[in-house]
């Protein structure tokens, strides 16, 4: 099965994937978002939040 991986070096921190999918993406200490629960996107639309990323950092990984 597929799960959300952000990348740090795209990500700008503007929290869009959080808001969409905050079962599954946080906001970490350096102000980026990561995937804290890769399982979750069963409670929430994780191909939106990857759709709806600004600077395209949120993709599948197999």
């Amino acid at each position: 099965m597929a799960k959300p991986v952000v990348d740090p070096d795209l990500c700008t921190g503007c929290e869009s994937c959080v808001d969409i999918c905050p079962e599954v993406f946080e906001m970490g200490d350096d102000g980026l978002s990561w995937v804290k629960n890769p399982n979750a996107c069963n409670n929430c639309d994780c191909q939106e939040a990857i759709d709806n990323c600004p600077v395209e950092a949120i993709s599948w990984e197999a």
